[in-house]
């Protein structure tokens, strides 16, 4: 990195971590690349080369299959709903509206006002369809400053939030997944990516997190909790993201989920039953 490279904060540091492996990870796994058209100026335009963070295979791997996950869950509802609201919850430096446009959605980026600065920079808005936003998740209000439904009577929305969650306090994460139950309409998703409840306090131990100043806060101990914050709340699926990486992975993964109740790092999706379900 060079030293016009921003200085910031602990957890929006860790933006670098999947912007290298979206612009650099096609190197080490072609199979996986994702074909993002802005990664690798925005890396650039960091003066980030990247190479610090391909040290770390794992972590490339992970970062392109929940990139696909997402993007093919976010193509799924838009394919369902073609007017939808898409918002991103931290989206840092990522762009899913370059796969998933249909030409009449609307996409909500949203970050730290920290991080938005630099977007605004580096990877500015697209269209009048795309709403670049400040974002605070751990204030009660976030849901009404990005514009979300008012009313249960709504379009659908879709939520999604890519290496954010295990940053967070419980609390918050408890208080964000109760806001979509009471709030969301019936059908809407949020989706998000985490580790496993072992891995809080530990992010000295991985292999890119170290170099941050971030820590893991949170992560479930059984998926079931999840659900069971709001009544309106069903969980429909969690998919282990690293399930493909290698045959030690093919192995463990069930293994670890037996012994310890949940997955060691999956995509959870959470839906918004009807109101008379």
């Amino acid at each position: 990195m060079s030293a016009n490279t921003p200085v910031l904060a602990a957890v929006p540091s860790t933006l670098r971590i999947p912007l290298a492996a979206r612009a650099l990870g096609g190197t080490l796994f072609p199979q996986m690349a994702v074909e993002d058209r802005h990664a690798a100026a925005a890396l650039a335009r960091l003066g980030d080369d990247g190479q610090q963070w391909l040290k770390d295979p794992q972590s490339v791997y992970g970062t392109l299959a929940r990139t696909q996950r997402f993007r093919d869950q976010a193509r799924d509802f838009v394919a369902a709903h073609p007017s939808a609201h898409i918002a991103n919850l931290g989206c840092g430096l990522s762009d899913y509206l370059q796969w998933i446009d249909n030409g009449s959605l609307r996409m909500t980026d949203a970050d730290l006002p920290e991080v938005m600065t630099i977007r605004r920079e580096v990877m500015p808005s697209e269209h009048e369809r795309h709403t670049l936003s400040e974002l605070d998740l751990t204030t009660p209000d976030w849901w009404d400053r990005l514009g979300l439904p008012a009313h249960r009577g709504a379009e659908p929305v879709f939520l999604m939030s890519e290496g954010v969650f295990m940053y967070l306090q419980p609390s918050t994460v408890e208080d964000i997944l109760t806001t979509f139950g009471e709030r969301a309409s019936a059908g809407s998703i949020l989706t998000f990516d985490v580790m496993c409840w072992l891995s809080v306090g530990r992010a000295k131990r991985h292999t890119s997190v170290k170099h941050t100043d971030a820590e893991f806060r949170w992560g479930p101990r059984k998926a079931s909790e999840l659900a069971a914050l709001h009544p309106r709340l069903r969980l429909q699926g969690a998919h282990q993201v690293m399930g493909d990486y290698s045959l030690f992975y093919r192995i463990l993964q069930p293994v670890f989920k037996a012994l310890t109740g949940v997955p060691l790092y999956a995509v959870y999706t959470l839906a918004i039953a009807p109101d008379d379900a």
